[in-house]
Formats: structure tokens, sequence, C-alpha cells
């Protein structure tokens, strides 16, 4: 009975594994990483950089994947970075990033899809900083094989705006802070 049962939950783990590890043949992937000295994709002194500004594009090469080279010369700090492309599924998107805490697709209601990275937090191991002005940074497209929409121009969109996340804690704090003053002037007052 233990023998029969142990068999089953190996061949459930083999099973979950093997199925955790499948990749699809078309799995377009969009890598995003900074250009420097550690990056894996290489840096800008053995490839141009391109100076960007809050709106750029870019077009996906006739093989269907491709790395391009950036400088955020917008002069200010990006906390996320929106990138829309048409040809591909939501769903069958990944992302491979250092540079934001999250990376989300979804369909737009005109078809293309928005590949969004956000968020950016300055504490612990591993900090997530966003892309900040000067910064070098490579966008990726990959796939096995090529699965890219050849020649398709991906629009990307930053933004230096706090996110909303931020922006509902601090609304949150100063209505604590409004309702105390409240209290304590009532208090004061009897």
């Amino acid at each position: 009975m233990k023998l029969s049962r142990i068999c089953a939950l190996v061949l459930l783990v083999v099973v979950g594994s093997a199925v955790a590890f499948a990749d699809s043949i078309q799995d377009p992937k969009v890598i995003v990483h900074g250009a420097g000295g550690n990056s894996p994709l290489g840096e800008c002194g053995r490839h141009q950089c391109q100076g960007v500004g809050f709106n750029f594009s870019m077009t996906i090469p006739k093989s269907g994947r491709g790395y391009f080279y950036f400088t955020n010369t917008s002069g200010k700090n990006w906390t996320s970075l929106a990138l829309i492309v048409s040809g591909v599924s939501a769903k069958d998107v990944s992302c491979s990033q250092t540079m934001f805490l999250s990376c989300s697709t979804k369909t737009l209601k005109n078809g293309s899809v928005e590949i969004l990275l956000s968020g950016v937090a300055r504490k612990g191991n591993n900090p997530r900083t966003g892309i900040g002005n000067g910064q070098n940074f490579v966008i990726g497209f990959a796939c096995s094989p090529n699965c890219w929409p050849a020649g398709a121009t991906v629009q990307a969109h930053a933004s230096s705006a706090p996110e909303p996340e931020t922006v509902a804690l601090m609304v949150t704090g100063l209505g604590a802070i409004f309702s105390r003053r409240k209290y304590w002037k009532a208090r004061l007052s009897a």
C-alpha cells in the first residue's frame, strides 16, 4: 500500500515537472535588461545605444527576433514602460526582465497586445529601480523559433508618474491624518 502511494507521488512530481518546464514552440518572449558591463545581452560600448524619450518605437527584424539598445534621455526616471505590438497573442507572451517589479500582458480593444513593465522598489536584496535618466537598457524579442511578426512596429511608452498603488497609499495616509485631526480637535474642545 505504501509503495503504491510513493510511486503515485513520484509519478505526479515527474509529470508536474515536465508540464512546468514545457516550452511551446511559439512562445514569444520579451527581455528587458540594463545594458551595462554585467548585462548578459551586452553593453552600449559594443552596440550603438539610441537615445530615447518617453515615446519611441522599434521595428522587429525580418528574422522575427532581435535586440535593441537604448539610453533613457527623457530627463526623468521611468517607473513603467509599456510596449504595444500587434500580431501576437497576449497569453503566449512571456517576460524576462530585471528593471521593474512586474511584467504583465493584456489584449487591448484594437487587438494589439500591451506588455506592461511596472513597479519600482529601492530596498531589499534585489532592488528594481525602473530605468533611470541616462541609464542604458536593452529590449530583446526572442522566440523558439522566430515567432514575432517580422516587420511589426512596437510602440513604447514610458512613464515617470507615481504608480497608482503609491498614490492610493498616500491618499489613505492623508485620509487617516485628516480623520484623526478632527478627532483630536473634538477631544480638545470637550
